[in-house]
This record gives C-alpha cells, sequence and structure tokens, in this order.
C-alpha cells in the first residue's frame, strides 16, 4: 500500500488520522515548552510546583506554555468533531471534499499556530486559529449532517 493510498484506505480513515495529528500537535506543543523549562533552569524541585516557575520563563517560554494549554482546548474541540466526522463517513460513504481538506489541515494550521505563538506573530496566530476552529466546524457540520438525517 503506497502512502497516499495509507490516509484513503476507507472512507473513515482521513478522520481517524487526522485525530491521530490533532493529538501530534499536542503532543509538539511540549517540545517548545520543555525547551522553555530548560532556560529557566528546571531543577527537580519545580516538580512539586511547576506552574510557580512560570514567573521564570522567559517571554517566549509564557508564550510556549500558552500555546500548549491552548492546543489541549483546541485538541478537545477537534477530537469530538472528528469522531462524528469518522462515524459519518463510516455509515454514509465519502463526506464532502471539504471536510476531508478540513480533517487535514487542522493539524497543519495548529502546528503552524504553535511556532507563530511562541515566535509572537499575533496576527499570523489569530489567523491560524481562526482557521483550525473553522475546519473543526466544517467537520462538526458534515457529520452532523449524518445524523439529523437519519
Amino acid at each position: 500500500m503506497s502512502l497516499p493510498q495509507l490516509f484513503i484506505a476507507t472512507n473513515a480513515t482521513p478522520y481517524a488520522w487526522s485525530l491521530v495529528l490533532a493529538s501530534g500537535t499536542v503532543l509538539a506543543s511540549i517540545i517548545p515548552l520543555g525547551l522553555a523549562r530548560s532556560a529557566a533552569n528546571f531543577e527537580m524541585k519545580d516538580m512539586a510546583a511547576p506552574r510557580a516557575m512560570f514567573k521564570r520563563l522567559p517571554a517566549w517560554g509564557k508564550r510556549a506554555s500558552w500555546a500548549h494549554q491552548n492546543s489541549l482546548e483546541a485538541f478537545t474541540l477537534h477530537a469530538p468533531a472528528v469522531l462524528i466526522a469518522l462515524i459519518a463517513a463510516q455509515h454514509s460513504g465519502p463526506l464532502s471534499t471539504g471536510a476531508f481538506a478540513a480533517a487535514f489541515v487542522h493539524p497543519v494550521l495548529r502546528l503552524i499556530y504553535i511556532a507563530t505563538y511562541v515566535s509572537n506573530m499575533p496576527l499570523a496566530r489569530g489567523f491560524c486559529w481562526a482557521s483550525g476552529l473553522l475546519c473543526t466546524g466544517i467537520l462538526y457540520s458534515e457529520g452532523l449532517k449524518f445524523f439529523i438525517s437519519g
């Protein structure tokens, strides 16, 4: 099976991959946070109260922490949308091209979001956040059409 076929093996496969990739973006958000904690001289005693060291983080490190928190929040919105789309695609056939694109664009936007947040690029960050939210909305919309129509 070729790599492209791996992503479209069944009608539901793109949405399963979106879930995997979206969870990967949450894990990726830990990298700049870990680097920031390292820059703030993270010590084992900080394990007792890791949030207390926030004030020692450099400015970019604080943004890394916020980006990580937002990644968790975005995942809690995106995961149910993807699961609804996955179920709909499994039972009703392929969803729209927009849903297919949204499934893969969302994780890419989230990675760019993390980079723009840490790099203090608010306009680009806002664009990525809004576009990612739109992708999630498209998945909810397309998936719920199946459940509403019966």
